[in-house]
Order: C-alpha cells, then structure tokens, then sequence
C-alpha cells in the first residue's frame, strides 16, 4: 500500500506527489480500473476498507485513527477482481486551484462517496454535488456510487427513510444544475453485516466487462443442473463478482459468505502442513452443506481465487454427476474467458506503451504534444 500524508505543503506538490502515486501511470488504467473512496471526515471510508479487503473485525474499526493521508490498494485477487482502491481524507480540499483534480478523474472507473447516515448529512450533500459535477466533466464515464453508510443503528422504516431522503436532495441538486444524466446509484450499508460486502459486489461488477458472459454461462449451469441459484465468489475478498439472472436475497448471500468463511478457516487449520506456503484454497477445494430446510450448498473451487457457490433441493443433489460434469464444463468456459481476458489486458498495455513511446525523445524526456 502507498500513501501521502496530507501535510502543509500537499496542495502545491499534488501533481508531482499524485503521478508517484500512480494517477499518471500511463498503463494504469489501462488494466486496473481505479475506485475512489471519498466523503468527510470519520464518515467510515477507511473501516469500510479494512472490513472488506483486509478481514478486520468490525469491533476492531472503533480504534482507527481519521486518515490523513490518500492511501492506494491494489486489489489484484483475479483477473476478474483486479483494481487499485484510493482512500482519501476528508479534509483534503481537491479543488483547490493548486490540485490537479483533473488527474484524480481521469482513469477512475467507480466513484464511492460514504455519508455517514447517523450524522447531519447537509454538508455530505453539498461535497457529493461538487465532487460528483467534477468528477463528470473530466470522466462521464464514471460510475457514481453513495454509501449511506452507518445504517445498523437505525430501524428499518428509518433506514428507508433516510435512503428515499438522500436520494431525493442529491438528485435535485443535480436537476437544478441541469445534470439529470448524472446517475447516482444508493446502498444502504454497514460494517457489521453483509451490507457492505454486496454493496461493493455492485460497484465491482460494473467493472468487469465480461459480466454478461459470465451471468449467461451461469444461467447456462443452473437450467441444466437443476440449481435454484448461483454465485461465483472472490474467495479473499467475498465479493460476488456474478450470479445468475434470478433475484439475489440478502438472506442466501449471507449464507454463501458464512459458507466460505468456514471453508478457509477449516482449511487454514487442517489443510496445510507445517512445510506448505499459501493460501489454503486450492483446486481440491470444495464443500457440501446440508441445511435443514431440505436445501444443500456446494461449494467449487473455480480458479486459485475464484469459487462457485450453488444452492440447490437434496433431491436434485442425487444426481450430482451430473452437476459436476456441468461444472467441469463451466469451469472450462470461465477459464477460457480468463484467458480472453488476460490477452485482452497484455494487447492494451502494448497499445498504451507504444502511444507512451511516441511521445519520448530518444533521451527520455517526456514530449506533451499541444
């Protein structure tokens, strides 16, 4: 992880400090799309991160200090989930004349901006318009994503209502300014519950441009497997990265989660030997759970990160020959479509270097073409 401390002299050394950073890596977003993580101070960013991406106890959030510094995660689990995560402190002013908000903006794939739900949210309101306004005029093809965040202390009819609330100022403040194409996407979220995790399975999904193939191939499997629903799972993570076309319920994801959860961690104890190095998770992985509801959970190791979780009734699980041939040949169609993928990543990255050269002397010395 990188990070810049927000000290005194950040604004005058911000394009300097921010192309160290990899803002203006000209490969950067040609294969990792960026997802910037913005909103006031203590509105929960940096929790939201550390739950996610690095397994933190919830409890254990209630003792971070306010970040002042932008950090960046590289989130490279797969190929599939595979972006830089910049979180940047409330208090930092990134449209002050000295700071090239422009390069933030360019490049960034999603947009998450938290507002802490339990807070007056007036002044969140007013920095996501500005944020957002920007945000558009240099990259209109930014995915704009609020976080009301927080939300586990309010009941549900208050929780709605501050979701129907937010929605409605930030889109009028959008209207007013004559930018009703701006679309704003809302979660209700908190770190201590599941929220969070299916909140950022939204944001991510919308970066992957595969997602459609990869829903279709699900759809494929569950119709000729005789499976009620699917999910394919960044086991690190536990972000869904697809599932089939039917509804998700909170309830069944909740499950899934649980699921791989007790699969690492059984794998984490008994799994490696005291010689073994790496994750627990690999191709001999998998797992069968019995509920008591007459419905089974099976889990599939997929690729080194990637795992099928299925829920299905006991008496289609009797033909599990079946399934297993139909996930034999699903597993090849993702893999095919990984490879797609990695070809796709190693052509643009050629593309983008070749471009970069262009614009070099033979010293080295960058020439910026007007």
């Amino acid at each position: 992880m990188k990070e810049w401390n927000a000290t005194r002299g950040f604004a005058h050394n911000s394009t300097l400090m921010l192309s160290l950073l990899g803002f203006s890596d000209p490969f950067s977003s040609e294969v990792k799309p960026r997802i910037l993580l913005m909103g006031l101070r203590r509105s929960g960013k940096s929790s939201i991160q550390k739950v996610v991406f690095h397994k933190m106890s919830p409890n254990e959030t209630l003792f971070l200090e306010s970040t002042n510094k932008i950090c960046r995660e590289d989130v490279s689990n797969s190929s599939f989930v595979s972006f830089q995560i910049w979180d940047f402190p409330g208090q930092i002013d990134f449209f002050d004349p000295t700071f090239d908000y422009e390069m933030i903006f360019r490049g960034t794939g999603a947009l998450i901006f938290v507002i802490d739900s339990q807070d007056d949210y007036v002044e969140a309101l007013s920095r996501l318009h500005l944020t957002v306004t920007r945000a558009y005029k240099v990259n209109p093809d930014i995915n704009f994503e609020v976080f009301i965040h927080k939300v586990d202390g309010l009941s549900d009819d208050h929780k709605i209502e501050k979701q129907r609330d937010i929605h409605k100022r930030a889109n009028d403040d959008l209207a007013d300014a004559g930018l009703e194409r701006i679309h704003l996407s809302f979660y209700l979220t908190s770190i201590y519950d599941h929220s969070i995790f299916e909140a950022f399975s939204k944001v991510v999904q919308k970066l992957i441009p595969q997602l459609p193939t990869l829903e279709n191939l699900l759809n494929i499997f569950i119709s000729n497997s005789g499976i009620e629903k699917a999910f394919l799972f960044d086991v690190v993570s536990k972000i869904y990265i697809a599932t089939d076309s039917s509804p998700v319920d909170m309830q069944t994801y909740e499950l899934c989660c649980d699921m791989i959860d007790v699969v690492i961690d059984i794998s984490c104890i008994y799994g490696l030997t005291g010689d073994e190095v790496g994750t627990p998770y690999d191709k001999e992985s998998m797992a069968i759970i019995h509920l008591n509801n007459t419905t089974v959970m099976y889990l599939k190791e997929v690729t080194k990160f990637l795992a099928l979780v299925c829920f299905l009734r006991e008496e289609s699980f009797e033909r599990k020959g079946l399934i297993d041939y139909n996930f034999h040949c699903f597993k090849k169609a993702i893999e095919e479509v990984f490879d797609v993928r990695l070809k796709v990543q190693r052509s643009r990255k050629l593309l983008s270097q070749r471009r970069w050269s262009r614009q070099t002397v033979p010293n080295g010395t960058q020439v910026h073409p007007h």
